[in-house]
């Protein structure tokens, strides 16, 4: 008996055709993202090969104020709270980007970041995040936009 393996272009074209498709849909995935808005598709499938998805269970405190920063999170689905000394500072959503600033000056977290929902990230090393600013420019920007906002909020706080 004949199976799909033993036709020409079989298993192997069948895997290949839900491979791309499964590519592309997550590509889709990615460009929802408000942070990833904008971005090419070469840049989403540089963002795709340079991130680890990861799923967080409601509650789970995956940045603590205090350690070292080893990776940045940006959240593509789900709610976490901010906080500093066991006061809550913010919320967070799709398209924060959390634990960048470790991965910029190596400094310890300045907060603690505990997931209020589900929720999705992507993870991305110090490495891999250096080459994504390098290589995926609209991606800087944001980051950059993100960064000069928290300053300016911190110092209309400060100054009023």
């Amino acid at each position: 008996m004949a199976t799909l393996r033993d036709q020409p272009g079989g298993a192997a074209r069948g895997s290949v055709c839900c491979a791309v498709m499964a590519r592309e849909e997550y590509l889709n995935h990615l460009a929802s993202v408000p942070l990833f808005s904008g971005c090419t598709t070469k840049e989403l499938r540089d963002i795709a090969k340079a991130t680890v998805e990861l799923t967080l269970d409601q509650g789970k405190e995956f940045v603590t104020q205090g350690d070292v920063g080893r990776e940045a999170f940006i959240i593509v689905d789900g709610t976490a709270e901010v906080t500093r000394s066991g006061q809550t500072i913010g919320q967070l959503g799709p398209g924060d980007c959390v634990g960048e600033l470790a991965l910029l000056d190596h400094g310890p977290r300045t907060a603690t970041v505990t997931a209020t929902t589900p929720l999705t990230v992507l993870v991305l090393g110090p490495r891999e995040f250096s080459g994504l600013l390098d290589e995926v420019p609209t991606l800087t920007h944001k980051i950059l936009a993100a960064l000069a906002a928290r300053v300016r909020d911190l110092d209309t706080r400060a100054y009023g």
